[in-house]
């Protein structure tokens, strides 16, 4: 039965995004176009608190009862918090959930502690100056003591952890005492592999350019949060460390809010969940044999979401990101350093990207990330001049438009991409909530297969991905 698409997130005004005028269609307003929802592909995808009827009042409901079991008492009132943030937590659902998390935080420390200067610091990754669009967007400055955004090239500080001296951000430790704010929503899970989810910010959204690089390069998927857990663990981040507060994502929205003094226990629910709930979507999305892939979000191109799940792993889900087996995933930025001049990757553990993605139709995404490789390693058409010149001038996108086309409009782009394509299937990266935008024959591939890949997940590859990090099928944890 055909189902209307999902209105897709609007357009945000941003440095980093052409105008919001300039986008002249949404994908949604294509012929052919159609939605599912996750609960109609998987009938045991969970419940979920936001969006929900109760709308944004739930997200505080549920801070503020999993907050009742955190231990404040070493907060006095004469003592300065630091509430930590990190951006991509504005880019889920709208931003909204997460920004009435962090007011709801300062409300509730406020209230037990009487804490004098209660602040938010909001760390960012190549784009220096997100954060503070999402502070004015949001109006934190207003709720919170202060508020400022923080960049990797701010002023450092050294750490002694026990692997040696690593650098965080000096504004993120220059209160009395911490409050990590995050969310478990799995994203780079082709470089975390959601191992140590939980730890990340400290050695990313928290940590200087020269630390947080090792992550990216240097350790490689797997352990690429090592170093957050050595900075985490570090005398001097424990001896600010009061707990943790996060959203527990699923791909339909807002599972939870958990919180509590020991991160670790926050840790093991949500690899868990992220798990369960992303890994049959991610499954699912691999079972696609062939399809044109729409970008159209306002987030840079590898972040741009469909059904909870980003661009950059979709061009990886040809590899199980979740299976610890899999040595190096299509793509990350330490496979990338393996791709020869040709384009092609040097050695056989590294693999070709998603063979099913046949063109890409970027219609709305930002600049702000490294992203030639994508428009390198898979034909793509950027929607409208405007774009293109952004793409164009980009310190960090200076080839992206050496290997990308350029359409006047998103009709003339998609008549291009099915007739040379030869493929009626679409899936659209929009940011849809609670379910996906595709085109019609692609939904009913996706019905097809989602009940095997439903069993798949259950009894064979959930075991195997618990085992490989130490979790029994029950979720609790066991001794290696």
């Amino acid at each position: 039965m055909h189902r209307a698409p999902i209105q897709p997130l609007p357009p945000r005004a941003s440095r980093y995004g052409i105008d919001p005028s300039l986008v002249k269609k949404r994908f949604a307003d294509l012929p052919g176009m159609t939605s599912l929802m996750l609960q109609e592909l998987f009938p045991d995808t969970p419940e979920v608190i936001y969006p929900s009827a109760e709308g944004i009042s739930a997200i505080r409901r549920a801070a503020e009862a999993a907050l009742e079991k955190v231990d404040l008492s070493m907060i006095q009132p004469h003592h300065t918090v630091n509430v930590l943030a990190s951006h991509h937590g504005f880019t889920l659902l709208g931003g909204e959930p997460y920004a009435e998390l962090l007011r709801t935080v300062y409300d509730v420390v406020k209230r037990r502690t009487g804490a004098k200067e209660v602040r938010l610091r909001a760390g960012v990754g190549l784009r220096f100056r997100e954060t503070e669009e999402y502070i004015k967007r949001f109006h934190l400055k207003q709720h919170f003591d202060r508020a400022m955004g923080m960049a990797p090239i701010d002023e450092g500080i050294p750490i002694e952890t026990e692997i040696g001296t690593l650098y965080g951000l000096k504004r993120t430790y220059d209160a009395d005492w911490i409050i990590h704010v995050h969310n478990s929503d799995v994203r780079e899970v082709h470089f975390h592999r959601q191992v140590d989810r939980a730890v990340k910010p400290f050695g990313m959204s928290y940590a200087r350019i020269e630390t947080r690089s090792t992550y990216h390069q240097n350790l490689g998927p797997r352990g690429a949060n090592f170093t957050a857990r050595a900075i985490f663990e570090s005398p001097f981040v424990q001896s600010k460390f009061v707990g943790a507060v996060f959203l527990n994502m699923s791909p339909s929205g807002v599972l939870s809010v958990e919180a509590d003094n020991d991160l670790y226990r926050i840790n093991d629910t949500i690899t868990v969940d992220g798990l369960r709930y992303y890994g049959k979507v991610f499954q699912l999305l691999g079972k696609i044999d062939e399809c044109i892939v729409g970008l159209d979000f306002p987030c840079p191109v590898p972040y741009v979401f469909s059904a909870g799940v980003i661009y950059c792993n979709f061009v990886g889900v040809n590899t199980d990101l979740f299976d610890l087996d899999v040595k190096l995933p299509p793509y990350t930025w330490y496979a990338e350093a393996l791709y020869g001049k040709d384009g092609k990757p040097l050695i056989p553990e590294v693999k070709p990207v998603n063979p099913a993605i046949r063109m890409v139709v970027q219609n709305y995404a930002w600049i702000g990330y490294p992203s030639a490789f994508f428009a390198q390693q898979l034909p793509t058409i950027v929607v409208g001049k405007e774009q293109a010149d952004l793409f164009e001038h980009d310190p960090q996108n200076l080839e992206y438009m050496k290997y990308a086309m350029i359409a006047d409009n998103l009709d003339d782009a998609m008549k291009f991409a099915y007739k040379t394509t030869g493929t009626d299937k679409v899936i659209v990266f929009d940011g849809a909530v609670g379910g996906i935008n595709v085109s019609e024959s692609l939904a009913e591939h996706l019905l097809s297969v989602a009940p095997k890949v439903s069993v798949e997940v259950d009894e064979i590859l959930m075991p195997k991905w618990l085992k490989q990090r130490g979790i029994g099928r029950n979720g609790v944890l066991v001794n290696a």
